[in-house]
């Protein structure tokens, strides 16, 4: 029996995509990144990349287990330092910036905000060194590689975690690859990565490249 939902979803998705075409690259894929400050030593985090399948899109968002680890330590120094000043210091009271439009009249284009409160760049000191510890230290969390995907109204979504490094589009076509296998049944996470786990001693052994990691977040942020 068709589910109604699925069914209207499958359509929305096809509509979509016949209407907002996308601009794929030569290997059929949609690149969001930019990998010219990539090198082959680099530590890769985090991507997306798209794909079509059987008229429709499919997006993978895709996570290295070693980003997983990075956001469950974010996590716990966040839990550690606890509720820190109510400060709402980056949407309340800044700075309203205008730009004249006429000989009388201005419009608002920009807010600058106010510094945040002396409480509240104590607990931002506090919580930037318990994440410095932590990620010295290493924290009791294991990683498994795992996948799950959605219907949305323009595609089919794929939460992908998986040991690839991608510093490359040729590496990023790996994982479109996998994701693609996963969806159509040819293969499994199990075969692929058997008795997989990313932990602790592993986080430590890649801490050594950490300053890496921030500038290619920073790069990949900028270019979105």
């Amino acid at each position: 029996m068709k589910n109604a939902r699925f069914e209207l979803l499958g359509q929305l998705q096809r509509q979509y995509h016949q209407h907002h075409p996308w601009r794929l690259s030569r290997g059929g894929l949609f690149i969001a990144h930019s990998y010219a400050e990539m090198t082959r030593k680099s530590l890769s985090w985090w991507d997306d990349v798209g794909f079509i399948l059987n008229g429709r899109r499919i997006i993978v968002w895709w996570q290295h287990p070693r980003y997983v680890y990075s956001s469950a330590i974010e996590d716990q120094a966040w839990q550690e330092a606890g509720v820190g000043p109510q400060d709402n210091w980056l949407t309340e009271g800044g700075t309203k910036n205008y730009r004249k439009v006429g000989r009388s009249r201005k419009k608002l284009v920009s807010y600058t905000s106010r510094e945040p409160s002396q409480e509240q760049r104590q607990h931002f000191d506090l919580l930037r060194d318990i994440e410095k510890r932590l990620s010295a230290e290493g924290i009791d969390f294991d990683i498994t590689a795992t996948w799950k995907w959605e219907r949305l109204t323009w595609a089919m979504g794929v939460s992908l975690v998986a040991p690839l490094d991608v510093r490359n589009e040729v590496e990023l076509a790996a994982v479109a690859n996998l994701a693609r296998r996963l969806i159509l049944g040819k293969t499994t996470l199990e075969v692929e990565f058997p008795g997989y786990r990313y932990g602790r001693a592993d986080w430590l052994v890649e801490q050594q490249k950490r300053p890496e990691h921030l500038l290619q977040m920073a790069v990949l942020l900028t270019l979105q």
